[in-house]
């Protein structure tokens, strides 16, 4: 069982090193005649908001690293890479720095990453990329605030990691966890993604006033990040409402892949049949 450990707030934040503290203790544990690894490459400063991006590799053909020491955890291999999250995956999944992994984790993130958070989740989109080769993945994510518990939610997530690594190739899992002592906690329940609004940018009013050629727009902040905010409009199932309650949310994601809702036939019948007849004109 081989584990690459990433982020997107860096790889000297304390989210990670609570999560590598944690799988160095799990490869301790390890049973007679089993094998287990772990591996970090994580960037080396904050890339939160990245999503799966991983930068401009054509003009930039070689990724800059630094090794690292975790305190806690010395014995897992630490880089730090001049690289976004995904790009990190990417590069730790492909066994360019030694080692081919099974599953990687990504976080702990500081905030939560529910509703729609998870689109632009530089922590959800490192194993988005992995999984595109063939790699499951959890991303692990704490609601914000003060004196944050990163060390429960890295208990959790050495929870899942049976499940993981006995689940088809490429199952993703979202796990985030309420800012709350293990004793706090109410315990962990399947979540949806809810639809709260992240970030939306405005011009200087809402009057329809023109914009000068040069300025800045406001960005203005929705509930789901750093902490979760107003929930009042969720379901109880929905991940922030069940960060406010108390409990941890794992929900299933999954990548970039076909949409084959029939629903869709007669619209891609309707495009097909447009562009044919111009191409034919």
């Amino acid at each position: 069982m081989k584990i690459l450990l990433t982020n997107d707030d860096g790889v000297l934040a304390p989210g990670l090193a609570a999560l590598a503290r944690e799988v160095a203790a799990w490869i301790e544990r390890c049973p007679s005649g089993e094998e287990r690894q772990a591996l970090i490459a994580a960037p080396d400063r904050n890339y939160s908001g990245m999503s799966s991006a991983v930068g401009d590799v054509f003009d930039f053909p070689s990724v800059r690293y630094e090794r690292h020491v975790i305190a806690g955890a010395p014995e897992i291999p630490t880089y730090g890479l001049e690289a976004p999250p995904a790009l990190c995956a990417i590069i730790g999944a492909l066994g360019s720095l030694g080692m081919k992994p099974d599953l990687v984790i990504s976080g702990i993130n500081a905030g939560a990453n529910v509703g729609r958070s998870v689109l632009h989740s530089g922590t959800v989109g490192a194993i988005l990329s992995s999984a595109q080769l063939g790699l499951s993945g959890l991303a692990v994510s704490v609601q914000w605030g003060e004196n944050v518990h990163y060390d429960v939610a890295a208990r959790i997530a050495i929870e899942v990691l049976d499940e993981l690594f006995a689940a088809p190739s490429r199952t993703l899992l979202n796990l985030n966890v309420p800012n709350v002592t293990r004793e706090e906690l109410r315990g962990v329940r399947r979540g949806r993604i809810s639809t709260a609004d992240v970030i939306m940018a405005a011009g200087p009013d809402a009057g329809g006033e023109a914009l000068a050629a040069k300025g800045e727009l406001p960005l203005a902040l929705g509930a789901a990040s750093p902490g979760v905010g107003d929930v009042s409009d969720e379901d109880a199932g929905d991940d922030g409402a069940l960060l406010v309650a108390g409990y941890a949310s794992l929900t299933p994601i999954v990548g970039p892949r076909e949409n084959t809702d029939s629903a869709l036939d007669a619209v891609l019948h309707t495009a097909l049949g447009a562009i044919s007849r111009h191409l034919t004109a």
